[in-house]
C-alpha cells in the first residue's frame, strides 16, 4: 500500500484521484490546493500526483526534491522552460510527466508511432480531439502527445512539422505536416482521431474517454510503480513496459 499525495485536490481530478486511490487499495496522505503547503503534504507521502497548474509546478518539483519521492504529472499546457524544469528535478528523483494518464491512451501513443514509422512519409498525419466547454488550453496534451509519438517516429521534433488553426487561404498541406483540429463543446471528456491518409486509402486509430476515471486510475498505477525507481524521467509508456 503506498500513501499518495494530490496536488490540486480540489479540481474535478483531484477528486477523482482521490477516489481512484482508495479503490485501489492504496492510501489518500492527502491534498494540497491554492496556497496549501505542498512540502508538508510530501513529507507525508510516498509519491506525489500533481493535476495543478503550469504556474505551480516549480515549486511542486521543489517539494518532491525535498522529500526525496517521485512526482507524476498530468498538469498539461506545459512549456519548454516547464520540461527544462522536469529535466532537472529528475536528476534528483523519479518523474514521469505525461499528457495523459489514461492506458489505453498510452497504447494508442505507441500504435501511433508503429503506424507512422512502418507507413512511411507518404502518407498524412492530421489528429482532431474534442473536450468539453471548459477546458482551457488546445490542442490538448494528448493530442500533442500523439503528435510528438508521430514525429518521434518520423525522426523529426513535432515543432517542425505542426500545423493547426487552419483558416482562410492556407495553400497545398506542407509536405510532412502533421495538422490538429481542436473542437469545444458539451461535456465530452475527451476524443482523439490519428487519420492517416494515403493514396485511395486512409488509417484512423481512435481513443474514446466515457469518464474521467480512466485518468485517475492510470494516475494511481503510474504513482505507485515510480516508488522504489531510480531518478530518472518515465513515461506511461514505461509503465506499460512499451
Amino acid at each position: 500500500m503506498a500513501r499518495i499525495g494530490i496536488i490540486g485536490s480540489e479540481g474535478r481530478m483531484g477528486h477523482a484521484l482521490a477516489e481512484a486511490i482508495v479503490a485501489t487499495g492504496h492510501e489518500c496522505s492527502g491534498g494540497a490546493d491554492r496556497g496549501d503547503d505542498v512540502a508538508k503534504l510530501a513529507d507525508a507521502s510516498d509519491a506525489l500526483v500533481d493535476f495543478s497548474a503550469p504556474a505551480a509546478l516549480q515549486g511542486n518539483l521543489h517539494a518532491a526534491i525535498g522529500a526525496g519521492i517521485p512526482i507524476l504529472i498530468g498538469t498539461t499546457g506545459i512549456t519548454d522552460e516547464h520540461h527544462l524544469a522536469i529535466d532537472h528535478a529528475a536528476q534528483a528523483v523519479p518523474v514521469l510527466q505525461t499528457g495523459n494518464t489514461s492506458l489505453g491512451v498510452t497504447l494508442l501513443a505507441h500504435l501511433v508511432g508503429e503506424a507512422a514509422k512502418r507507413l512511411g512519409p507518404d502518407w498524412d498525419i492530421e489528429i482532431v480531439e474534442m473536450h468539453h466547454r471548459m477546458k482551457v488550453d488546445a490542442p490538448s496534451g494528448t493530442a500533442l502527445l500523439l503528435g510528438e509519438a508521430a514525429a518521434a517516429a518520423r525522426g523529426t521534433h513535432l515543432s517542425a512539422v505542426m500545423e493547426s488553426g487552419r483558416d482562410g487561404h492556407t495553400g497545398a498541406r506542407a509536405e510532412g505536416a502533421i495538422g490538429f483540429a481542436a473542437l469545444r463543446g458539451g461535456t465530452i471528456a475527451g476524443e482523439h482521431s490519428v487519420y492517416f491518409a494515403g493514396e485511395q486509402e486512409r488509417l484512423q486509430l481512435t481513443h474514446l474517454a466515457e469518464n474521467r476515471m480512466i485518468f485517475a486510475n492510470g494516475a494511481v498505477k503510474g504513482a505507485a510503480w515510480l516508488i522504489g525507481r531510480d531518478a530518472g524521467r518515465y513515461t506511461m509508456q514505461d509503465v506499460l513496459g512499451l
